[in-house]
């Protein structure tokens, strides 16, 4: 093609473009944002084109003794504006495509909330439940090794997502620092504390909810003392979310985990749910109200699962006049059209779950700097940041009329262009 024509790039071979997949949700965020883009949008076709991506073998001995493989992806979207920066999941359902997907929103909200990074995303094709702590502890190690190529402090630092957490990120550090020969703490973010992890890391992400939630409503006058909440997912984002929500006295209706749902319409006591899945697995709910989760009486829904969860249907029934995304792509385009038209906000995940990422970044400031804040100055500055970033997004939707979404994208995509077109093409 002719590097002056303005015809867009093919589609990739290895990607589908067809929705409700992931990938091709963010495709349809992207296109939607070009003309607000100027003389940036020539550049438009990088944000379609993830810079780097690894598919690699996880082979690992079990305990009864059988070798087992397993599929295991990094990608790195974009790093025009720094290292790459994004989680590590393991689950059943994880795909090449999907982690394109979740790469490529990390780009947008790390240049949402203006920090150092790019996009990244990694993932293994694991039921992590079905394996014994020591299977899990191989199949990590195996993975960071494998992966090791194209990590490091200044690089690429993976963090926790699903069905990760601060034990396999150690893991992960100390197989890197195995092989770099030194203790690079920086790798990952989400480390126990006494390895360099932050205090307030766990909850960030669900504090991040909770913060955009706060000022979203108090943009459309809904008080949170007495507001009906109806959450999707009990993991680390929607337990956080719903602790900090209980305590500025909303009344949790319902809850629904990838087990079950529970309905009550005089409230939920998440106290014990919270003590439970210390110890157990889920919150104990029956499948059998699943679909009437949707239907529940609320004021405000939480998602806070996995993506693709808000479809047309769904957006269609629910009766809430604030929609949280504590997940990433949690909603299908044809379902924002919907909410949009029937006069729902949304607050999106690329500022709305940009809690985690964010103490990730102190954590890796504090790092560097051999110099720990404690967790009252990381809660406070993580508070200044989401309110700020949130300030703008809405000040620029404001201006030109359009959904907060597309001002976080529009503002995200301005910062990573201009970055593009200033370093130029190499070589």
């Amino acid at each position: 093609m002719d590097e002056t024509s303005e015809r867009a790039s093919p589609q990739l071979s290895y990607a589908p473009s067809a929705a409700p997949s992931p990938w091709a949700t963010y495709l349809a965020q992207i296109d939607r944002v070009i003309p607000y883009l100027g003389d940036l949008a020539r550049w438009a076709e990088t944000l379609k084109h993830p810079k780097r991506m690894l598919i690699v073998d996880v082979p690992i001995e079990m305990d009864n003794g059988m070798v087992r493989h397993f599929e295991g992806f990094r990608v790195q979207h974009n790093l025009s504006r720094g290292p790459g920066k994004g989680g590590v999941r393991f689950h059943p359902s994880v795909t090449l495509e999907e982690t394109m997907a979740l790469a490529a929103w990390m780009t947008i909200k790390t240049a949402a909330m203006e920090l150092p990074f790019g996009g990244a995303k990694g993932g293994i094709r694991v039921d992590p439940l079905e394996l014994s702590s020591k299977e899990l502890e191989k199949l990590t190690r195996r993975y960071t090794s494998e992966i090791g190529i194209i990590i490091g402090p200044q690089r690429d630092i993976p963090a926790p997502d699903v069905n990760t957490n601060a034990q396999i990120m150690a893991w992960m550090m100390d197989t890197y620092s195995m092989h770099a020969g030194f203790t690079a703490t920086g790798v990952v973010t989400g480390k126990p504390i006494h390895l360099g992890g932050s205090l307030g890391r766990v909850k960030a992400t669900g504090r991040g909810v909770f913060v955009t939630g706060r000022e979203a409503a108090k943009r459309i006058h809904l008080r949170l003392d007495g507001a009906r909440i109806a959450l999707q997912g009990f993991g680390n984002v929607g337990s956080a979310a719903a602790e900090l929500f209980a305590a500025a006295g909303a009344k949790i209706v319902a809850i629904q985990d990838q087990w079950g749902t529970l309905l009550d319409d005089n409230g939920i006591d998440v106290t014990p749910l919270l003590e439970r899945t210390r110890t157990e697995t889920g919150i104990g709910a029956s499948p059998d109200n699943n679909e009437a989760f949707w239907d529940a009486p609320c004021d405000i829904l939480i998602l806070a699962a996995l993506e693709s969860q808000l479809t047309a249907e769904r957006a269609s029934r629910t009766n809430a006049k604030l929609v949280l995304e504590g997940a990433n792509g949690p909603t299908l385009t044809a379902a924002d059209d919907i909410l949009a038209a029937r006069s729902i906000l949304v607050v999106p995940d690329v500022i709305c779950n940009a809690g985690g990422v964010t103490v990730s970044y102190f954590e890796w400031v504090q790092d560097f700097s051999s110099f720990y804040w404690t967790e009252h100055e990381i809660n406070a500055r993580l508070d200044t940041l989401i309110v700020e970033a949130l300030r703008k997004i809405w000040s620029y939707a404001d201006r030109h009329r359009i959904s907060l979404r597309t001002a976080a994208f529009v503002i995200a995509c301005e910062r990573i262009l201009a970055a593009r077109q200033e370093r130029g093409l190499y070589p």
